[in-house]
């Protein structure tokens, strides 16, 4: 199968790009930051903005399906990535016939998500972070699903909890809506994503993705965030440098 991957580049499309190439898919990885992939059979880099119209439309010629891991940092700021970024997909996907989408959004959506047992992230971190310092977020991808609702698509929207690197997939859980798990380690994010490119059953449906085989809790979430962070920032370094031609200053 030919995917086109959106926000390649970022923690969870680097993620859906390496399981797609070792699953023997083609992909067309599709990032303002192209050359932060670095070259692999069956890869094609494409460098292009979502919120350019003819340039999603072009990276989609010839694909057979899309995976969007579109996103963004926590702001305050208004969010459109999403929303707009979907809109270009969906035009360019109606333009070359191309059926089949899955995109990713956030548990948080779901009003109903309430993760048992959780009482601190209830209480306190889900109105404190999710509803207010990343509610605008929160609020495009509301606007990204109800674009989807109304499109002409093949699409499914999965919605992980709290996101964490995490090198092997797990026998993570899915559910209609969201599951009632707060942490989704982002290998099963992936690969739940993949899985659905070929599984009919939630088509024109929402579903939550969870990870219960690993212990996570929020500090140590937090923990491995910043490290994750620093060790992507010493990888991008590391490619700069390498990048950077002979006899060049610093």
């Amino acid at each position: 199968m030919r995917i086109t991957v959106f926000g390649a580049t970022g923690p969870t499309g680097r993620r859906i790009t390496a399981q797609a190439l070792a699953a023997g898919h083609l992909v067309t990885a599709v990032s303002r930051r192209a050359d932060a992939l670095a070259p692999h059979p069956g890869l094609a880099v494409v460098r292009a903005d979502v919120a350019d119209t003819a340039a999603v439309a072009s990276a989609l010629a010839g694909s057979d399906a899309v995976v969007s891991a579109l996103g963004v940092p926590p702001t305050k700021d208004v969010v459109t990535v999403y929303s707009e970024g979907m809109r270009n997909i969906v035009a360019g996907m109606e333009r070359h016939g191309v059926a089949r989408l899955v995109a990713v959004s956030s548990s948080v959506v779901d009003p109903h998500w309430r993760p048992t047992g959780e009482h601190f992230f209830n209480l306190v971190m889900d109105p404190l972070v999710n509803r207010k310092v990343a509610g605008t977020a929160h609020a495009d991808m509301r606007r990204m699903e109800a674009l989807l609702q109304d499109s002409a698509v093949d699409w499914t929207v999965v919605r992980p909890g709290g996101l964490f690197e995490h090198d092997e997939v797990t026998r993570y859980e899915i559910a209609e809506e969201s599951v009632d798990a707060l942490f989704t380690a982002r290998s099963d994010l992936a690969a739940a994503m993949l899985a659905q490119l070929e599984d009919r059953r939630f088509v024109g449906k929402a579903i939550g993705v969870g990870t219960r085989e690993v212990k996570m809790s929020i500090p140590r979430l937090i923990w491995r965030q910043a490290k994750a962070q620093k060790a992507e920032k010493a990888e991008q370094v590391r490619q700069a440098r390498q990048a950077q031609p002979v006899g060049a200053g610093k």
